[in-house]
């Protein structure tokens, strides 16, 4: 599930402390690592990769981003419940026994994680596949059946996805299979914990072992001066300012 990469309409909640075009060069990084991680999950299960997009009509702003061949399926629906439900149906429709709706937020979530839902959904019997998120969303959810319940009367965007979404599944009599809880980069604090797992060597803060590397958004976030681990919040904006400045300059 993704947004195209365009400036003033993605990550919204990272500017400030970042600038607009900021805000949009990370969200393109954070897909880029995302199919980077799902294209070996592919190689290891036979799963297929799709993008599933908005706003529709805005596939170019894809290219460059996404290897050639990457199928795009244009989101339907208004809500997000609605967006999520519909692109499953969409993709059963065009066949698949099985479906992940993945964010596009969470970078670093292990390869081995995708590879490990993929094999529950190929497993047999009706299941739910569910990737919590720590602010209780969730990054991952698996079906390999239609249960339009699962998308019903959910509170979206607060804590309580994830508990609603389990409750919804016990209701259908479905199991849940628990992944690990991961996180997803959606505002400055998360933005902060990005950047300390991926620069707090020298500080003898180690990153999660089994975490993707996201390589396109470390170098990012490096090449936009966010590499320091003891930055503060004001620093961040500091960098920012001057870097619309040189921008406007130029």
């Amino acid at each position: 599930m993704a947004k195209a990469p365009i400036a003033g309409q993605v990550k919204t909640r990272l500017s400030p402390p970042l600038s607009r075009e900021q805000a949009a060069g990370l969200n393109a990084c954070f897909l880029r690592d995302t199919v980077a991680s799902l294209s070996d999950a592919s190689a290891a299960t036979g799963a297929r990769w799709v993008i599933s997009y908005l706003p529709a009509g805005e596939e170019a702003a894809f290219q460059g981003i996404l290897p050639p061949g990457a199928l795009l399926l244009s989101q339907r629906g208004n809500e997000f419940g609605d967006r999520l439900l519909r692109t499953s149906e969409d993709l059963f429709a065009c066949g698949f026994s099985s479906v992940c709706l993945i964010d596009s937020d969470s970078p670093t979530v292990p390869t081995s994680v995708f590879v490990r839902a993929a094999e529950e959904l190929a497993a047999s019997g009706d299941r739910v596949v569910l990737g919590p998120s720590d602010d209780g969303g969730y990054y991952l959810l698996g079906v390999n059946r239609r249960h339009k319940f699962l998308f019903e009367n959910i509170s979206w965007s607060t804590a309580e996805v994830a508990r609603q979404t389990r409750e919804r599944a016990r209701q259908l009599g479905l199991p849940v299979v628990s992944l690990p809880t991961w996180f997803d980069v959606d505002e400055e604090l998360s933005l902060q914990r990005l950047r300390r797992e991926f620069f707090s060597l020298a500080l003898g803060v180690s990153p999660r072992p089994d975490g993707y590397p996201a390589p396109f958004t470390r170098a990012y976030l490096q090449q936009i001066g966010l590499s320091m681990n003891d930055a503060p919040s004001d620093a961040i904006r500091e960098n920012v300012n001057e870097t619309e400045i040189a921008n406007s300059a130029n």
